[in-house]
């Protein structure tokens, strides 16, 4: 696992904490895509400059690229060797969501762009809610594709808190007894 792909079914899911994880205990800088889409003021890249930025970041030698954005997830795919998907109940999501807006509320998170400060509106929530269903479709084609694609390329499909925590405690002793 040297280009890690951290992506998940909903926001709030936990893909930028997981991801932090993974980066801490492997020491692999990790890249918050929410960084690169997002421009100071709540702006979006186009996607030139967004697909730009994927471009650069996949052609280093390590990576954990933490997002969903499926507009540009051939980029990303492409070139790793492992996707890590994350997917827990919408009702979790949703509850992990607010209760982010509420403990970072007026704060920029470091995985959000300069100068986007932690908001929530009602299209938001829709949005979170009307497509987590689709997603979860789309997400496991995707996921089934890129499996089927090399012998060499890895997926794991983290379904419960229980599996994503035996996950970061499996690579932590991993690396442990590699030390």
């Amino acid at each position: 696992m040297e280009k890690i792909m951290v992506v998940g079914v909903s926001a709030g899911v936990g893909k930028s904490t997981f991801a932090k994880e993974v980066s801490e205990t492997l020491t692999i800088p990790v890249y918050h895509l929410d960084r690169y889409f997002w421009n100071p003021g709540w702006v979006e890249a186009t996607i030139d400059e967004f697909s730009a930025a994927q471009q650069t970041l996949v052609k280093k030698d390590t990576w954990i690229i933490e997002g969903n954005y499926g507009s540009t997830f051939d980029i990303r795919a492409s070139q790793a060797d492992t996707i890590i998907y994350l997917e827990l109940p919408l009702r979790t999501c949703l509850y992990r969501v607010l209760k982010r807006w509420l403990t970072n509320l007026g704060n920029n998170r470091e995985d959000m762009g300069e100068g986007c400060t932690e908001k929530m509106d009602k299209e938001f929530l829709q949005f979170i809610i009307k497509t987590y269903s689709e997603r979860k479709k789309q997400m496991n084609v995707r996921l089934d594709k890129f499996e089927k694609s090399s012998y060499q390329r890895n997926v794991f499909r983290l379904t419960d808190k229980k599996e994503i925590s035996s996950f970061l405690q499996n690579i932590h002793e991993t690396k442990e007894r590699q030390a």
